[in-house]
């Protein structure tokens, strides 16, 4: 029975002491202070630049210098009374309202400009009247 009592009365102590930690543990990460960094280059990065001719957005991807190869995605959203017709060499519709471009596009590489015509456009404007075409991109990594 004594040895009871001892191994109760060590299990008590060690459980109020078990509690306690969480707090330690919140007051370090609170109040302890990191110097100094590292560079971390993660994945790929891309730029998009969209030109504007006789409602037409001309769009090229280009991929910086320093990333990896990537697949390269493109889809143009606008109004419900605008439809938007694509074309472009190397492009193709995947059927689910992206474009796919063909081919990897390496570091420094640039696709070919995809062609996003704005259909349905008033041939005589009202004052006040607007539209918005938003041209959007993904890029995956080849694996």
């Amino acid at each position: 029975m004594k040895k009871f009592n001892i191994l109760a009365a060590t299990l008590a102590v060690l459980l109020v002491l078990g509690a306690g930690i969480g707090s330690a543990m919140a007051y370090f990460t609170t109040y302890v202070r990191a110097e100094g960094g590292m560079v971390i280059h993660l994945g790929d990065r891309e730029e998009i630049t969209e030109e504007f001719s006789n409602w037409t957005k001309h769009v090229v991807i280009t991929s910086d210098q320093e990333s990896q190869p990537v697949y390269i995605r493109v889809r143009g959203y606008a109004g419900v009374q605008y439809d938007l017709t694509y074309s472009g060499s190397g492009w193709s519709d995947g059927g689910d309202g992206w474009w796919y471009y063909n081919e990897i596009v390496p570091g420094g590489g640039s696709t070919a400009p995809l062609d996003v015509k704005i259909d349905n456009v008033p041939k005589n404007p009202k004052n006040g009247d607007s539209f918005n075409v938003a041209v959007v991109y993904e890029s995956t990594l080849v694996r």
